[in-house]
């Protein structure tokens, strides 16, 4: 067997494209063989070369080269080869062009004067229809009064007319059709005499020979530059003015031929090749007006002794325009309200700064200064802090009883008392810094800039459960003393609190319906932060339960039960004072299952004994009770006979010949009620015949017994709960009831019934105080016989969620 010969076929073939109108336009594709010849179509026409179409065969590839693509270059084009072909598309697009050269000419800009008007226009070429727009400064121009476009198949021109200074800025024309856009961009100068020079004028002298000013050029120069500016001066006070002539084009002048203590006024105009701007008016200005410096900061006390006292001070910013020539200083006493010159007004204090020792031992001051230039002395500083004239401090000792009164996990609360007083060693302290550091940190940070005068301080801005240092300095004006910190690092928590539960009432039982959701939230108070677990029947919840923790709660929710989530669940909440633990119990369950056939006896005459299967939810409900309903013949109404069983059987009483009974038993559980499970027909017939007596002597005495003992019942609080037993004897024996060996016959929280030998008790609402052991004892004259049971009340306090 031989391998058949595909033969001549493309492995790559034609491509759809795309030129523009007048550009170079190549269609190519490749055979698998390269000695192969084909033929070129176009619309199924073949194609012949010429000047403009050349046809190309290089090895494999064959090219269609179109040299100057024209519009009716477009259509579908096909090579042919050894009976393969290949086709594509090409398509000649005309977007609008323009010569370089009219696009040039265009860009130029168009400089007119204001009035005067502005004409663009740009040629092009291109496929119709063409959307042609005009825009100033990017805003689209639309014809009015002022504006006109025109707009025809090969240009378009505007013309603006009346051309205010405003219209100055970019033009741009953008031509578009289906195939592009193209834009084209210019400028337009609309030239108009400058605008105001802007004031007001900045004195740079004002004595009583020269007036030096400045102002601020035009805001809008017009187009052209400033070459002069035109001033005049009035002299206040004269109606007449006089020109001053021409300075050039910076904006400042110096008028030396002024009189002292005279004002003047000026007339500023800025002059352009397009014309005088409008006048600006200056201010009066006077000439030798007197300015003073500012003030200086306020004296600072570098260092006191009981002879001298050090000042200094920043000289003021303002100096009045001149240098400042020295300072003036003064002092005070503490409740005077006179001021003394510490040194001549004409003799200034030339540095920043001086010791002064004009002042008197244990005396409190205060200094001000101020500062002379060639008009004079200025306004005087504020005062100086008061400083008394006396020798150095000495360093307060280490603070006492440094303790951590608060703590939270954000902040600290420090609280601590004064050093003690040593006259020559430590003197008093007048106030204290506080510093902290991490315990990785061997860096100390200051918590207050200034020194506190209170012996507490709140820490803020910790890092929770973080470990910090701290100490505490105490500060007079003789320097800071010896630092005092605590023996041990504290940790940034609240005070240690043993866990414990917040709720008063924890509800310890929960009832939820299948398929709903159990949410659990517990409320605790526990520090520092404890770790929390949760667990079901001892080991850990599952991964479909979901557990949210705070700083104070925790929630467990199981978003949708099933009855595999019951049981009891605990949360045990530790940390290192302690743990404390809580068990709730969730019951899962649905509307019960109904109990199994129901089934009739009689034990004793006039009663009927109904007995059944249990249901099959009562293994997994020890809520789970039962209701017994009955119906005869005659009344034919159903009646409910007996309710919260517990067991599975009930004694029918009043029993009536004649009539046919119909009982049915229910399952019932928090949720609800299950369907009937009906009993057969009991039915007690009265036949007729003859009746012959026969008189013998019998005896039909005997002792009491226990025909049905009690059982035994666990019943929950608040519910009923329903004891009976039948007895029998002749004569008819006595039956006492009691708990705990104390008779209830008397007590009416029991109803107590005797009927034909069934014996039953019914206590309405059972509580924790019915626990116990209950005792039936049924006596006659020949006997005596006693039957007992137990009563479990199990305290639980359901939950009901929300449905």
């Amino acid at each position: 067997m031989y391998p058949l010969d595909p033969g001549v076929h493309f492995t790559s073939g034609l491509s759809d494209i795309s030129v523009n109108m007048g550009n170079r336009g190549e269609l190519e594709c490749k055979l698998s063989s390269e000695n192969c010849e084909g033929i070129w179509y176009k619309d199924g026409e073949e194609i012949e070369a010429s000047d403009d179409i050349e046809m190309k065969h290089d090895g494999a590839f064959h090219r269609l080269i179109l040299k100057n693509c024209k519009e009716e270059d477009s259509g579908k084009y096909r090579f042919e080869a050894d009976g393969r072909k290949t086709e594509s598309m090409l398509i000649v697009e005309d977007p609008p062009r323009v010569n370089p050269d009219d696009l040039a000419d265009f860009s130029k800009p168009v400089i007119i004067k204001v009035g005067q008007s502005a004409t663009f226009k740009l040629s092009f070429m291109g496929r119709d229809p063409m959307k042609i727009y005009w825009y100033n400064e990017g805003e689209e121009l639309v014809e009015d009064k002022h504006i006109n476009i025109e707009k025809s198949l090969t240009h378009s021109r505007l013309l603006l007319s009346k051309c205010q200074r405003k219209a100055t800025g970019e033009i741009k024309i953008k031509i578009k059709n289906e195939c592009g856009t193209i834009e084209g961009i210019s400028r337009l100068i609309v030239l108009d005499r400058p605008s105001p020079a802007l004031g007001p004028v900045e004195i740079i002298e004002a004595s009583s020979a020269v007036l030096d000013f400045k102002w601020r050029p035009p805001k809008d120069n017009g187009g052209s530059p400033v070459i002069n500016y035109i001033l005049e001066r009035q002299q206040l006070g004269r109606n007449s003015w006089m020109k001053l002539g021409q300075i050039p084009g910076e904006p400042k002048y110096r008028d030396t031929d002024v009189d002292h203590g005279r004002k003047y006024c000026y007339h500023i105009r800025a002059v352009t090749e397009q014309g005088i701007s409008e006048m600006m008016e200056t201010d009066d200005i006077q000439a030798g007006t007197r300015a003073y410096p500012g003030q200086p900061s306020s004296p600072k006390v570098i260092s006191a002794f009981a002879n001298c006292i050090n000042l200094e001070w920043v000289p003021p910013s303002n100096t009045g325009g001149t240098n400042i020539l020295g300072y003036h200083l003064e002092k005070r006493k503490k409740g005077s309200n006179l001021w003394g010159s510490i040194n001549n007004v004409k003799e200034p204090i030339k540095g920043q700064g001086i010791a002064v020792k004009d002042v008197i031992e244990g005396i409190e001051y205060e200094f001000r200064v101020a500062a002379i230039n060639i008009s004079g002395a200025g306004e005087p500083s504020t005062p100086s802090e008061f400083v008394i004239a006396r020798d150095p401090k000495k360093p307060p000792g280490q603070i006492n009883d440094l303790k951590v009164t608060d703590s939270t996990y954000t902040t600290l609360s420090l609280g601590w008392t004064k050093p003690i007083e040593e006259e020559g060693v430590q003197d008093e302290a007048k106030g204290y810094f506080v510093e902290i550091r991490p315990a990785a940190n061997p860096e100390w940070d200051r918590c207050n800039n200034n020194p506190i005068i209170i012996t507490s301080y709140n820490i803020l801005g910790l890092k929770s459960m973080a470990m910090y240092w701290v100490r505490v300095i105490a500060t007079n004006d003789g320097g800071e003393g010896e630092p005092k910190g605590l023996d041990n690092y504290i940790i940034a928590m609240p005070p240690p609190v043993r866990p414990h539960f917040t709720d008063r009432k924890m509800k310890s039982f929960m009832v939820v319906r299948a398929g709903n959701s159990a949410r659990i939230n517990i409320n605790f108070v526990a520090s520092p932060m404890p770790n929390i677990t949760w667990l079901k029947d001892g080991m850990p919840v599952s991964k479909l339960v979901t557990i949210s923790n705070s700083d104070n709660t925790s929630q467990l929710l199981i978003s949708t039960s099933e009855r595999p989530d019951t049981g009891i669940y605990t949360i045990i909440v530790k940390n290192m004072v302690g743990q404390e633990t809580f068990s709730i119990e969730i019951r899962v369950t649905d509307d019960p299952k109904p109990p199994g056939p129901a089934e009739l006896e009689q034990n004793v005459p006039g009663t009927v004994t109904v007995t059944w299967t249990p249901s099959p939810d009562e293994r997994r409900d020890d809520r789970l009770h039962y209701i017994v309903s009955r119906r005869d013949s005659v009344k034919r109404m159903w009646q409910t006979v007996a309710d919260h069983l517990f067991n599975n059987k009930f004694t029918a009483l009043n029993i009536m010949a004649g009539r046919e009974y119909y009982f049915r038993v229910y399952a019932k559980n928090d949720m609800g009620l299950s369907e009937p499970s009906e009993s057969p027909t009991w039915g007690v017939t009265k036949k007729k015949g003859t009746l012959r007596f026969s008189f013998k002597s019998l005896n039909f005495e005997s002792a009491p017994s226990f025909l049905v003992p009690l059982k035994t019942h666990s019943t929950p609080e608040s519910y009923e709960c329903y004891m009976s037993c039948a007895v029998r004897g002749d004569p008819t024996p006595h039956v006492t009831w009691y708990r705990n060996n104390i008779s209830l016959n008397t007590n009416t929280n029991y109803l107590i019934t005797n009927t034909c030998g069934v014996c039953s008790m019914l206590i309405l609402r059972v509580g924790t105080k019915d626990t116990g052991e209950y005792k039936v004892i049924a006596d006659n004259a020949l006997g005596r016989a006693e039957c007992s049971t137990k009563l479990t009340v199990n305290a639980l306090d359901p939950v009901w969620p929300l449905k």
